[in-house]
């Protein structure tokens, strides 16, 4: 749990929350395993926008503790969790905070079968809320490469609006220029969003 000071008292940010059908659990060293598993798996992968692939646990540890470094932090990451089965199943989180002009970037990732199921939505919608509401940030990136439909359905279903596209990404791990789409949501937005679906 973390604890940030804002008018004089300390302010709980990074908790864990709870959807219908999932748990997001604060990453942890316990996670090493999953994580792992997680990001060695081709079908996750080959979307990331800025992560190698993993190949051992300690490439793992290293990757946990990249997100449990000591405050101040500009980065957090939850482990998606389904309740029903205690099943880890991906993860979501942001990073490259921007304090003066109060942005950051978003993501996720999920495993292959369980593609298609609105989870990722499900849990996006409330880190989207937590942006918002708990950290007091007035907009949100999130991008995908050309090609990963999944994703640019989810980003869409969110929300989010078309900002711009990069034509030549370097993909060095994959050796590919990719095309990536870049997408906004700005507070006024989702509050819109938010009053619509009353």
């Amino acid at each position: 749990i973390i604890y940030i000071m804002m008018e004089g008292r300390y302010t709980m940010f990074f908790y864990e929350i709870e959807t219908e059908r999932l748990r997001l659990k604060n990453i942890s060293y316990e996670d090493r395993e999953f994580i792992l598993s997680e990001f060695s798996n081709d079908s996750i992968n080959r979307y990331l926008f800025d992560a190698e692939p993993l190949n051992s646990l300690e490439e793992a540890d290293e990757l946990i503790s990249f997100y449990l470094q000591p405050e101040p932090r500009m980065q957090h990451r939850w482990i998606l969790i389904l309740k029903n089965s205690n099943t880890k199943i991906g993860t979501c989180g942001f990073h490259c905070w921007d304090e003066s002009k109060k942005c950051v970037d978003i993501g996720y990732d999920l495993q292959e079968e369980y593609w298609g199921q609105g989870l990722v939505p499900e849990a996006a919608q409330l880190l989207i809320q937590h942006c918002f509401e708990n950290l007091q940030l007035t907009g949100l990136w999130c991008c995908h490469y050309h090609g990963n439909i999944q994703s640019k359905r989810v980003q869409e279903k969110l929300g989010f609006i078309y900002h711009h596209t990069c034509q030549d990404v370097e993909v060095p791990l994959m050796n590919e220029i990719r095309v990536g789409h870049t997408n906004y949501m700005t507070k006024e937005r989702w509050e819109t969003i938010a009053i619509e679906k009353r």
